[in-house]
């Protein structure tokens, strides 16, 4: 690996197991690494991204060509295992991520490899460290961890300080959601997606009862507003409101135009995400750099982001929506004005991938300190 990677002068191979780059359905995977992929490119390095073809991500593509990584799509660890870890073992890093299939395997693989600086990167780090808790998963085992030289993980905070003290992590290192500017920007409203409040995500049975008061309950409550539901694998046999539109699916291209169409956007985090804290979901910055006023659940570490009322607004109830919904629009407008200006400052795929690398050159001093000890 090269002296030092942080500044971009030296050209990096990369070679990513990811879950999916080329379908933004129903995870939160796609966009970030699409973000974070981009802005390595233009910074001059070359990045492999292996992604297992299942039937799920194949049916909802929508990356057909990346013209910033060379995708590679593979039925299964067996068929493309020769080939990913020729590449792997000429890689300067190597990273696996949390949910890929036959992880846990293909994690044995490249820890076996000496030369490439190896890397986990857990875009689900409570999850994961709640689960590992109770047993091995099919993408990690917990004694694997401390074989990996540096950690990546999506929350900050106390997860960090459990992968190291709990789990024996030699170097944990935040690495948060992000935003492309080039994909997200404010563009003019659509008649078809205008609304009062939005709500985009996946259905995740420890999101729903948040989601049922601060999301159903208002739209009952407000009768004549219209709102509007973005996302996949909800039961179509439940009874919503009538003022309620549902879509199953909404590509990246037409976010911004989601975002921009909304008077008010709602973030819902998960359980467990949330008990841990310092976990921002990237729809916070694809909201924000689209100019679409914020209103979230609260999690520790949230105003370390975001100022709240200044950037965005924290509702925890039914109650505190309606007011947020109530807020008159030139106070909306400069809160979104703000957060999209933080965003852009803080929270692109550039700062990720500046944050990536420096984190990677951390590993080899401390990697290269290890080994002349």
């Amino acid at each position: 690996m090269p002296a030092s990677c942080g500044t971009g002068w030296c050209p990096l191979k990369i070679t990513l197991f990811g879950l999916t780059l080329s379908s933004s359905w129903g995870n939160g995977h796609a966009t970030p690494y699409r973000a974070i992929l981009r802005a390595l490119h233009r910074l001059g390095h070359r990045i492999t991204f292996y992604e297992c073809d299942t039937p799920y991500y194949a049916k909802h593509r929508d990356l057909l060509e990346c013209a910033y990584c060379d995708l590679k799509l593979y039925s299964s660890w067996d068929a493309i295992c020769a080939q990913a870890l020729a590449e792997a073992a000429d890689s300067d890093v190597v990273i696996t991520a949390s949910y890929v299939p036959e992880g846990a395997r293909i994690a044995d693989e490249l820890l076996a490899l000496d030369g490439p600086l190896r890397v986990f990167y857990d875009l689900d780090t409570p999850i994961t460290l709640s689960r590992l808790a109770e047993g091995d998963l099919d993408y990690l085992r917990a004694a694997q961890l401390p074989a990996f030289d540096l950690v990546l993980s999506w929350t900050g905070g106390e997860a960090l300080a459990a992968l190291e003290r709990d789990f024996g992590v030699r170097l944990a290192r935040p690495l948060f959601g992000c935003v492309d500017p080039d994909v997200y920007w404010p563009v003019h409203p659509s008649e078809d997606l205008r609304c009062e409040l939005s709500y985009m995500g996946t259905y995740a049975p420890d999101r729903q009862a948040k989601l049922d008061s601060m999301f159903v309950e208002a739209a009952r409550l407000l009768p004549s507003s219209s709102f509007l539901l973005a996302g996949s694998l909800y039961p179509w046999e439940w009874q919503w409101p009538a003022n309620v539109r549902r879509l199953e699916h909404v590509p990246p291209a037409a976010h911004a135009a989601l975002y921009s169409s909304s008077r008010l956007t709602l973030n819902l985090t998960r359980a467990e995400m949330a008990a841990s804290g310092y976990c921002p979901s990237g729809r916070f910055f694809e909201a924000a750099a689209c100019g679409a006023p914020i209103v979230t659940d609260w999690f520790p570490g949230l105003d370390s982001f975001f100022e709240p009322g200044e950037e965005l607004l924290v509702a925890n109830g039914t109650e505190e929506v309606l007011r947020a919904l109530a807020t008159p629009g030139a106070d909306l407008k400069r809160i979104a004005r703000n957060a999209r200006q933080r965003t852009l400052d803080e929270h692109t795929g550039h700062q990720r991938a500046l944050t990536m690398l420096a984190a990677f050159d951390a590993a080899r001093s401390q990697k290269s300190q290890m080994e002349a000890a």
